[in-house]
């Protein structure tokens, strides 16, 4: 090869080799990848339900969350919670896990029934004698225990037969069952919440001075009248129960505005009436009442229907599921029971010894 051809070729080369590296000098590093500008999230919307929040929850969102979540300002109306007020209180998901854990929830009333240990004190758990002292001139029945001890037939069943069974009454030699202890005084009060449909059970040991929740209940009230100070056909106000009380079945009948009626339809199982107007009460007693849900027939089958528990659809009277109302209605019918309708909980003035002042005036 020639001189001058080999000065051509090794140019050519070295042209060749400092374009290719212009070229790569030029090219973005990973010019493959697209890269786009980073931006924070759009906020995020949270409904909180006060009544279904959980420290579960809350952990939940820690969690989940790099920088904290700005929480809603909850305030409390008519059982219904508002973000409208910044100056609320309950403005943090602490303050509504705190305001939840300050709205008691029971269930203890298998106390009552239970003859042995858990059993409150204000029950006595005896043996059935046919022949007792106090019974004269002939063997003594189960009502004949009933009426004695100041218990209903109904609570005793429930303890003898220990299940909800407050029908089936039958008593051998022996059985054991509880009763209401027959040396202590005890008053019965029930506290509703109009805005929350829910019912607090209480009993009080005039003795020993000892207020004890034993369960906590759903109720259905009544429709919405905004000319009732209530905002309801329920009213407000403490009242006294009343001892005529009935026990329902189908084809047991009745009259009702007027009509005659299958009363398990209209009232359910149990009917448990309003007697006297107490304190600051905004309707009469009369015609105002605690009862089962209304029955209706479904499928040929003549069945509770509890659509309108919890719910505003009754014409004044509170209903209550038939396994809640009976096993109230076992307990409360033989001791003096108040009972006080409130718009909230939390505004519930008057202590159960005040309305047992009340109540005796």
């Amino acid at each position: 090869m020639t001189l001058p051809k080999l000065l051509i070729i090794s140019a050519i080369i070295l042209f060749s080799i400092i374009g290719v590296a212009a070229l790569f000098k030029n090219k973005p590093p990973h010019s493959d990848f697209i890269s786009e500008p980073v931006s924070s999230p759009p906020p995020i919307e949270i409904e909180i339900n006060s009544d279904s929040f959980s420290s579960s929850a809350l952990s939940s969102l820690s969690q989940t969350s790099s920088s904290p979540l700005p929480a809603p300002s909850l305030k409390a109306k008519d059982g219904e919670f508002s973000d409208k007020d910044s100056n609320d209180p309950f403005n943090s998901p602490e303050k509504v896990l705190e305001f939840k854990a300050q709205l008691p929830e029971e269930n203890r009333v298998m106390e009552f029934f239970n003859t042995t240990s858990p059993k409150f004190p204000i029950v006595e758990t005896i043996t059935y004698k046919s022949r007792v002292n106090w019974q004269k001139g002939r063997p003594a029945w189960l009502s004949d225990y009933a009426n004695h001890y100041k218990t209903s037939r109904h609570f005793i069943a429930r303890s003898l037969n220990g299940k909800p069974d407050y029908l089936k009454q039958d008593v051998n030699e022996g059985a054991r069952f509880n009763i209401l202890h027959p040396h202590k005084m005890i008053h019965f009060h029930l506290l509703i919440d109009l805005s929350r449909c829910q019912m607090w059970f209480y009993y009080y040991d005039i003795n020993t001075k000892e207020k004890v929740l034993v369960k906590t209940y759903k109720v259905g009230l009544g429709r919405l009248d905004p000319s009732a100070r209530s905002g309801l056909l329920t009213p407000l106000g403490i009242y006294s129960l009343g001892s005529r009380v009935a026990v329902y079945s189908p084809k047991i009948m009745g009259i009702h505005q007027g009509a005659k009626v299958e009363m398990i339809r209209i009232f359910g199982t149990r009917w448990i009436p309003f007697e006297k107007e107490l304190h600051g009460t905004t309707a009469p007693a009369k015609g105002l009442g605690i009862h089962g849900m209304p029955w209706l027939v479904k499928n040929g089958t003549l069945m509770e229907d509890t659509n309108s528990l919890s719910k505003y659809e009754s014409d004044g009277c509170i209903r209550m599921a038939a396994e809640d109302i009976e096993e109230l209605y076992s307990i409360i019918i033989s001791r003096p029971t108040t009972l006080e309708l409130t718009k909230d909980f939390f505004k519930a003035e008057n202590s159960i010894e005040t309305i047992i002042e009340i109540a005796n005036k």
